[in-house]
């Protein structure tokens, strides 16, 4: 009779052994105090940023407030919405020239090349005239 035979069947375990817990240094922010206080690495402020999130929608997945993670994350979270933009400048780009987009063509050409359907009167933008006489 072997050992396993000796274990009731309800007691029986299947499947893969359970993997053991390992100790390991992280590298993030200690936000909040006593029993509130977490751990926020900076990469995922950055990742939900970048993806459109708000502040309020970053803090409620932290489980911050709100003012902590202004405070704390504000450079980081500027960098993540810069580079949405940049990544939604590049889609637009892309788009209108690759899919001849003639309306995101006009947009872009109107807001990065400041091209206007109404020309400006030059006269109206000449600088006033100087006099040194007092």
């Amino acid at each position: 009779m072997s050992e396993s035979d000796d274990i009731p069947t309800s007691r029986k375990k299947t499947g893969p052994k359970p993997k053991d817990l390992v100790t390991v240094e992280v590298t993030g922010y200690e936000v909040g105090r006593g029993v509130r206080r977490k751990v926020v690495f900076d990469q995922d402020v950055f990742k939900l940023a970048a993806m459109g999130c708000t502040n309020k929608e970053i803090a409620t997945w932290f489980d911050i407030d709100e003012n902590t993670l202004a405070y704390n994350f504000a450079t980081i979270m500027a960098k993540g919405r810069e580079q949405l933009k940049q990544s939604l400048r590049r889609a637009m780009l892309h788009n209108a020239i690759n899919n001849n987009n003639a309306a995101l063509q006009i947009f872009l050409a109107k807001n990065i090349l400041g091209m206007s359907d109404n020309p400006v009167n030059s006269e109206a933008n000449s600088p006033l005239p100087w006099s040194d006489d007092e």
